[in-house]
């Protein structure tokens, strides 16, 4: 029904995650009606995104292809003994737009999620353990999602952290009630959490 050219435009949007069908063909005949030169930018943004982005090898954050290491890392104002962990690359830029923390950051790439088939071998669980041992890491900060997943890996984390450094530091993100939030709209979960993490006054 639909020239081919919109059609493909439409099948490879309908690829990108939350995109449906309908989604995606807004979308094409968006970036077919509006000026060329806006295709041309996305479609040439893209054909650069896997040579000009890489992992950093120590902190796994997403660094430019030039790079060697990760800011995070080679910043001499942070510090090192202190590592904040999470599940993905950009959970990162969340933490710092508070631009409260101070020290380095490891990202295991992922959730152990046996139903994913994601095992603890995929994540960056190995490297982390050498980082602690080789910067002489202090306290290691787990920031992994209030999920099932996120959880149990947390839980798989403390476990072999402790194992290889009985004395080393770990601690969690408190969980708990946002401010503004009224107790009337607060879930179970997050009530339950802002008990167990409850501070004295």
């Amino acid at each position: 029904m639909l020239p081919k050219a919109l059609e493909d435009a439409i099948n490879a949007l309908s690829m990108l995650p939350g995109v449906g069908p309908r989604t995606a063909e807004r979308y094409a005949y968006y970036l077919f009606k509006a000026n060329s030169k806006i295709s041309d930018s996305i479609s040439e943004a893209l054909a650069e995104l896997h040579k000009g982005v890489k992992s950093c090898p120590v902190t796994f954050a997403l660094i430019g292809a030039d790079e060697e290491y990760s800011p995070f890392y080679t910043d001499p104002t942070r510090d090192k003994t202190t590592v904040l962990v999470v599940e993905e690359p950009l959970d990162i830029y969340a933490i710092e737009q508070t631009k409260s923390f101070k020290g380095t950051y490891h990202v295991l790439g992922g959730a152990v999620s046996p139903i994913d088939g994601i095992t603890p071998e995929q994540l960056h669980i190995g490297e982390l353990i050498k980082r602690v041992n080789d910067d002489n890491v202090k306290e290691v900060i787990i920031a992994t999602n209030p999920s099932v997943e996120g959880e149990s890996t947390a839980l798989l984390l403390e476990k072999m952290l402790h194992e290889q450094n009985p004395n080393l530091k770990l601690t969690r993100l408190a969980r708990g009630l946002p401010l503004g939030v009224d107790l009337s709209y607060a879930d179970q979960i997050t009530l339950s959490a802002a008990l167990e993490n409850r501070t004295d006054l």
